[in-house]
């Protein structure tokens, strides 16, 4: 029977069990090896290293020496390169995994500034819907100024009422109980 691609595959079983490695761990591992390799210390001791050999392989005594100047110091070569070709993905994946945080970042910035702008705009109608509530609304200076405005009439009248002549009767005031007569 052929293999049907919706179920999984069942485990086989082998001789040797591949590793499981944690890919974070190892993600943070290549990260940190990236972060040295472009440091100025790390381009001291490659410096320091290269010079102790070159000085060894040439100035150091000839029963010694294990990389020949005349083969144009070919270990040397051959660990510089070697160091280069295990550098270049280290730095890649590096560079991926930052790649991806700054992805998830951007997309956090992006969500966050929608939902500022959306409570930006929710404040500014709740903002025009107070100021409309309260043109409608008596505000503390309409108050003051209708309560001015009421003194002022009533010191007139008062004026009035204290020059006025004494001739003009007061209208009578009703009694308690008693209806104004028509």
């Amino acid at each position: 029977m052929a293999d049907r691609l919706d179920t999984p595959k069942e485990a086989r079983r082998t001789l040797w069990r591949r590793p499981r490695l944690d890919q974070d761990a190892v993600g943070k591992a290549t990260e940190a090896i990236a972060r040295f390799l472009g440091t100025p210390r790390f381009l001291i001791w490659l410096t320091v290293f290269c010079a102790i050999w070159l000085a060894w392989n040439s100035l150091g005594p000839p029963a010694l020496r294990f990389d020949k100047a005349e083969n144009g110091f070919t270990a040397l070569t051959l660990m510089l390169s070697l160091q280069a070709s295990y550098a270049a993905p280290l730095i890649l994946l590096a560079q991926n995994r930052q790649d991806d945080r700054d992805r998830v970042t951007a997309e956090q910035d992006r969500q966050r500034a929608e939902r500022n702008l959306a409570d930006t705009e929710y404040l500014a109608r709740e903002m025009a819907a107070l100021r409309l509530a309260l043109s409608e609304v008596a505000t503390r200076d309409f108050v003051r100024s209708e309560i001015r405005n009421l003194l002022e009439g009533l010191e007139d009248l008062e004026v009035q009422r204290a020059t006025a002549p004494e001739s003009t009767p007061a209208p009578a005031q009703p009694s308690p109980g008693t209806s104004p007569a028509p």
